[in-house]
């Protein structure tokens, strides 16, 4: 490293990544293997956390260093920037005489203060009717890895990667390297509901295998992507070291939320405030600064990333984060940890809750679009795959913890001098209807209809060219249709 030069800085953003389909948390797949001898290099947290889902409040909390009252940001569709109260890890770096990059995350308010934004197709399919996601990134990143490190100035290099969110396509061999089954039996019925869930079905119907049956299959896509993308991520580290920056270089690996699968009638995406969704993974490398096969165990949060990444920087913002540099825990320093926390979600649904070690509570703050009750309470030791809503058999448990969220909201209110968001961003939904009176009402208003409409939903400035290209698809599809 040059004398007095700082270090540089690669932050991997997995989009809807869960922790629980790596094998270096366990998985019984072999999903992850580059990223599990990548861990062994560094220091894997087990226990971390995104409370505030989906992508737009996840990031917002990654790249300032703090929790959702802070940012103002709750919300998916999120109007308007992000707030100048807060400064992004790509502001308080470009201030310190970085070059910053961020790839794939152009148009959303969390993606502000870069100095470079790239571009690459993270939602349509191509020709073989998969989509590349993965290598369509390392397509604009490489060169630009190349192009940062050819300067005189560190870098800050940010990658949204999009494998593994939906459209699961993973191109061959990854489609079926999970798989063996046959996804069009006639006898299988495990999508049966899916495909009876009018906001979402013309969605996953636009990219599902005509004929699909089996929820395993899907499974198996998105684990497919889980295992292509982490081959396709070599390539960015096997790059890192031939340009000879593994040493100067601190790498983290997370994730903005996690994924729900064919669980809980959510039907693979992220909303609903379940385990799902709020397990993400944490991985930090950086020889001689961090130590190597070391794995933390205590609950760690997505607010704590930016200020562990300025401690291992060597950087003073002055600035009093929500989250907490967890250094200290990789040191074994004394540390007392956060295991309690407040959730919430502004996906399809507005929700927030308190969750334990022990307890999940969920409240609804309108109706929903699958008619789930109000309350929802889970005993994560005894029910950790949360089936069984316990509330009405626990009212003093729902108590306590509504009284303890209460407490929570004021409490940060009154550091905020701000009204908790959650309680404001009543056009969630982009709408303009205010917030729902009924789960019909939410049911029959929610429609998600294809990628080019879902990429939509989280980069405002692309909107215009989202339209035209699903207006592309129609045409398409209309022309197929007088054909046949």
């Amino acid at each position: 490293m040059t004398q007095n030069k700082r270090p540089n800085l690669l932050l991997l953003g997995i989009d809807s990544l869960r922790r629980d389909h790596m094998s270096s948390y366990g998985y019984h797949r072999l999903t992850t293997p580059h990223l599990d001898r990548f861990s062994e290099d560094g220091v894997l947290f087990e226990q971390h956390f995104s409370p505030s889902i989906p992508t737009t409040p996840g990031y917002a909390s990654m790249l300032t260093g703090m929790d959702c009252f802070s940012t103002d940001v709750v919300a998916l569709r999120h109007g308007g920037p992000l707030g100048d109260h807060v400064k992004t890890l790509a502001e308080v770096l470009g201030e310190q005489g970085y070059n910053t990059t961020c790839v794939g995350f152009t148009g959303n308010p969390s993606a502000k203060g870069f100095q470079t934004y790239l571009d690459y197709e993270a939602w349509l399919a191509d020709e073989t009717g998969r989509c590349p996601k993965a290598e369509n990134l390392n397509a604009v990143t490489l060169p630009e890895l190349k192009r940062l490190a050819d300067d005189d100035k560190p870098f800050f290099l940010f990658l949204r990667h999009m494998d593994p969110h939906s459209p699961y396509l993973p191109p061959q061999p990854f489609e079926r390297i999970f798989y063996g089954g046959d996804e069009k039996d006639p006898g299988n019925h495990s999508l049966d509901g899916l495909y009876e869930f009018k906001p979402f079905v013309d969605y996953f119907k636009s990219w599902f295998p005509e004929g699909c049956t089996d929820s395993t299959y899907i499974d198996a896509q998105y684990d497919g992507a889980i295992a292509y993308m982490d081959a396709s991520i070599q390539a960015l580290f096997t790059q890192l070291a031939e340009l000879g920056l593994e040493e100067e270089t601190l790498v983290v690996v997370t994730a903005d939320h996690g994924e729900t699968l064919n669980e809980y009638e959510c039907y693979y995406d992220h909303h609903g405030l379940y385990e799902s969704n709020l397990r993400i993974p944490l991985i930090l490398r950086y020889p001689g600064k961090v130590p190597a096969g070391k794995r933390v165990s205590s609950a760690t949060q997505i607010k704590d990333v930016m200020p562990t990444i300025m401690e291992l920087l060597g950087i003073d913002t002055g600035t009093a984060y929500d989250g907490r540099s967890l250094m200290p825990l990789v040191r074994n320093e004394p540390h007392v940890t956060e295991s309690e926390m407040y959730i919430t979600e502004c996906t399809w649904m507005r929700k927030h809750g308190w969750r334990t070690p022990e307890w999940k509570l969920i409240v609804a703050l309108e109706p929903d679009l699958h008619f789930k009750p109000t309350v929802e309470l889970y005993n994560l030791i005894q029910d950790p795959d949360e089936q069984h809503n316990v509330a009405e058999q626990e009212p003093g448990i729902v108590q306590l913890l509504t009284a303890r969220m209460e407490a929570h909201i004021h409490t940060r209110e009154q550091a905020t001098s701000r009204t908790n968001p959650i309680y404001t961003n009543l056009n969630w939904h982009g709408l303009g209807v205010g917030a729902f009176t009924s789960s019909q009402q939410a049911y029959d208003s929610m429609h998600i209809k294809s990628p080019s409409s879902a990429r939509k939903l989280q980069a405002k400035e692309k909107a215009e060219a989202a339209e035209n290209a699903e207006a592309a698809e129609a045409k398409a599809a209309t022309a197929a249709s007088k054909e046949a």
